[in-house]
């Protein structure tokens, strides 16, 4: 079973902007009486009793002749808010725009701003936000009110975590919390925190700041940002072996869940719950929560939970013994992965691209600067015409160098995009899609050549206790020495890939199953004489096992071949672990230790 680590973008954008009302101000003085105290008050409920802010929204719009102008402004507001509140992002967008387009309300049009950029990430449009929130950051030093300051802190630490860049998004978090120690903001912040740590893999179980974030949000009746901990709660203690307390854990507080309305949070939820469930036996609700967490779940903000729900779905159909539910569970969760890994790339890559133009543009400034000085270095050739020819080929010189260096840096940030979205950060071998496409490409010459081709599936051993009992630099240690002990088995044809945690994959092109067999023995033996000495963190023994699958038995469809290889390397597990086993051979799987 994966661990689930997801950003849950939809979440964090009802949670922060709720704060708005207490933190920017009322709704000015343009208006007032009954309905101006309707629209406060659903402003403050919007997130924390939601049933009832609907009620609100509903009884502003049977008035809605005799509204003024603002008081319309802000029901557009609300509506627009919770179009992104229940996931309808595209709807969002269109909605914010409409009404930045006409209202010239101030508070309104920061407000619709900081929202729209929440609704941006949630339907993919990273670069815009990463752009809008790059302008607001700019903007901070000119903003005199202390509450939008506070804001835009937050709203920066969760743009730059929802791609991925957890230091920043610390350093943003930590920020907002030494600027607003409020009740309301505390509860936001430190959930925003225990979120982050989190996806960072920077949190423990035992972390204090757990309890004190639930803490704070019960403090002010906040029941989603509550549960929202709890969820990364449970999720380390499944990661830890405490599935009974993380399964007590989200019993008790799924029908308060379930009541917040928010799909995006519920789904993340039933997710974790389908975890614990399986792993305490419970298959049948394992089951049950697995759909449901499919059936709330949005395609772009649960990417990780959706393909966590179907691996459940698929081990609960293994361990059932139904071989053809199984498959295309796999199938399905095979396919809900690779959109996250997708998800997350466009995330990074929108995050470079930004990150790139505001380079460019400093770069531009540079430029436009320089060509200043050579203005004035022209005036002087004019008052001094006996060094008007050299200093023509000096300035000649450095314009041309200046654009050879752009050109150079350009050219250099092209190819580093390029290794990035095809190799694994840490191992240096290729990424889960990058495998995908280029093993799908030599099969295809395989099958078209009558070629014998085996897919082989590595796993680590034990390489959770590794993690937990030596850091996760030994953890990392053990992964690239893992790659390199295989690569030394391996020819300049074969493709190596990094599926996801300690999961590897092979594919031997023009291999019969004997000689892969070998082969992956080979690479067995070595990973486990790894160890070197001087080392503390490469003085951990590391072992792996094995499943191989062949083209003969099971055609060349990588789905089909990744299936059957991973069903073998459960076996190798199974059976002890440091082994290889075979699918597909006379008798069942064969076995190697």
């Amino acid at each position: 079973m994966h661990t689930v680590r997801s950003w849950r973008p939809a979440i964090l954008a009802g949670r922060l902007l709720v704060a708005i009302t207490l933190l920017i101000g009322g709704f000015g003085s343009a208006a007032t009486g009954s309905v101006d105290e309707l629209l406060q008050h659903a402003d403050q409920i919007k997130y924390i009793h939601n049933d009832e802010y609907l009620a609100i929204l509903k009884r502003l719009d049977a008035q809605f002749d005799q509204l003024t102008g603002p008081q319309r402004d802000w029901l557009a507001y609300f509506r627009a808010w919770q179009l992104g509140y229940s996931g309808e992002y595209e709807k969002a967008l269109g909605a914010f725009q409409t009404l930045l387009a006409h209202t010239q309300d101030p508070t309104i049009r920061a407000r619709s701003r900081i929202s729209l950029i929440y609704d941006q990430v949630n339907s993919a449009h990273y670069e815009n936000a990463y752009a809008t929130i790059s302008d607001l950051l700019e903007s901070v030093p000119q903003i005199d009110d202390r509450n939008t300051h506070f804001l835009v802190l937050i709203t920066a630490a969760y743009v730059y975590n929802s791609g991925g860049q957890y230091d920043m998004a610390l350093k943003y978090i930590d920020q907002a919390i030494a600027f607003d120690q409020s009740a309301h903001s505390t509860c936001i912040a430190k959930e925003t925190k225990i979120r982050i740590l989190y996806e960072a893999s920077k949190l423990r179980a035992d972390d204090p700041q757990i309890h004190e974030g639930i803490e704070s949000c019960q403090l002010i009746d906040d029941a989603l940002d509550a549960n929202d901990i709890r969820i990364n709660l449970a999720l380390l203690q499944l990661d830890q072996g405490h599935t009974t307390d993380a399964l007590r854990l989200l019993k008790a507080h799924d029908a308060e869940m379930l009541a917040t309305h928010s799909a995006a949070s519920i789904s993340e939820f039933r997710s974790a719950l389908a975890r614990a469930s399986f792993a305490t036996g419970a298959l049948d609700n394992a089951q049950k929560a697995a759909l449901s967490a499919i059936d709330y779940a949005n395609t772009q903000t649960n990417a990780k939970s959706v393909a966590s729900a179907y691996d459940v779905l698929y081990q609960v159909a293994k361990r059932q013994g139904d071989d053809a539910a199984a498959l295309a569970w796999h199938e399905k969760y095979a396919a809900a992965d690779k959109a996250y890994l997708n998800d997350v790339s466009a995330r990074a890559l929108a995050y470079q691209m930004v990150h790139q133009r505001v380079l460019d543009n400093q770069r531009q400034l540079e430029a436009a600067t320089d060509r200043n000085k050579l203005l004035s270095l022209q005036q002087q050739i004019d008052a001094q015409k006996a060094r008007s020819r050299l200093l023509y080929i000096l300035l000649l010189l450095s314009g041309l160098l200046i654009v050879g260096g752009w050109a150079y840096r350009t050219k250099r940030s092209q190819i580093k995009f390029q290794k990035l979205a095809r190799r694994d950060g840490l191992t240096g071998i290729f990424n889960r899609q990058h495998f995908f496409e280029s093993a799908q490409e030599v099969l295809r010459y395989c099958a078209k050549a009558s070629r014998e081709a085996c897919v082989v599936v590595m796993d680590l051993d034990h390489f959770k206790s590794v993690n937990d009992m030596h850091g996760h630099a030994a953890g990392d240690d053990a992964l690239k020495r893992a790659v390199a002990a295989s690569q030394v088995s391996l020819r300049s044809i074969d493709v190596f890939g990094r599926l996801g945690g300690e999961e590897f994959a092979i594919l031997f092109p023009d291999c019969p199953l004997a000689v892969a067999r070998q082969r992956a023995d080979a690479m067995r033996e070595s990973i486990a004489a790894s160890r070197r000495e001087g080392d503390a963190a490469a003085d951990v023994l590391v072992t792996a096992s094995f499943g191989v699958a062949a083209t003969q038995a099971c055609g060349y469809n990588l789905a089909t071949l990744l299936a059957a290889a991973d069903d073998a390397m459960y076996t190798a597990k199974r059976a002890g672990r440091n082994r290889v086993e075979m699918h597909g051979t006379t008798g069942g799987s064969a076995t190697v230790a």
